[in-house]
């Protein structure tokens, strides 16, 4: 892991020393079973991949910033939504990043991947599911998960056609959320919503990517995506 984050420190992805001590503490060998440290993504079954780590380190880069907002609140009170955490491997990152304090939900809709994600975070960090850290859902995670919101920040791992106002409505204000938006996987961008204090919500176009769709269930598992 530390070979791969220097790797990704020399070329730019990973600027926060925050962020680098984050990534190092969660090794990808528990979530992938070859060549974990390949700067690549790998096919996971089920017509969906874990994204290659500058990805991940992209996440955690635009992500972490907002939660500097909240730095006057209590950790314990951080609420983090993961939106097809797949592997589980970001969902523990995402703990990590906020110091194993609040609470990071997962939502999987495949449930044999619900199941191998919990497998693999069981590996080394049994204690933030027994603990409820991490709280793992085996739904559909395109309307969130309100019940636990609002959520100082969204992660999600799949491109939508515009950004859903039903997870816009689940961020915290002074939150921030990560989306992949765009149908045509050769036209996809990162887009980046935040929502200030006084719940004013913008929205910045920033990397162009290569996504998987936020579609149903039945329509990933028949390739559609």
């Amino acid at each position: 892991m530390k070979g791969l984050l220097n790797k990704l420190r020399q070329e730019g992805v990973v600027r926060s020393q925050w962020v680098y001590d984050t990534m190092l503490k969660v090794d990808r060998a528990d979530f992938i079973e070859k060549n974990p440290y390949f700067d690549n993504s790998q096919y996971l079954g089920y017509n969906v991949v874990i994204s290659a780590p500058h990805m991940h380190a992209y996440a955690l880069e635009y992500l972490s910033p907002a939660l500097t907002n909240f730095r006057n609140f209590n950790p314990k009170n951080f609420r983090i939504l993961d939106i097809g955490s797949g592997s589980g491997y970001l969902t523990v990152c995402l703990s990590k990043l906020i110091d194993d304090q609040g609470i990071v939900v997962g939502i999987e809709h495949i449930p044999e991947l619900f199941l191998k994600g919990k497998r693999n975070i069981q590996k080394h960090h049994k204690n933030l599911l027994d603990d409820k850290k991490i709280i793992l859902l085996n739904l559909d995670g395109r309307n969130g998960y309100k019940e636990l919101g609002p959520y100082q920040l969204i992660h999600v791992g799949a491109a939508a056609e515009k950004i859903p106002q039903v997870l816009v409505d689940q961020l915290a204000k002074g939150g921030r959320m990560f989306i992949p938006i765009g149908l045509d996987p050769d036209n996809q961008y990162i887009y980046v919503v935040d929502k200030d204090l006084n719940g004013n919500v913008t929205y910045k176009k920033t990397i162009s990517v290569c996504y998987v769709l936020l579609t149903s269930k039945e329509k990933q598992l028949r390739g559609e995506c």
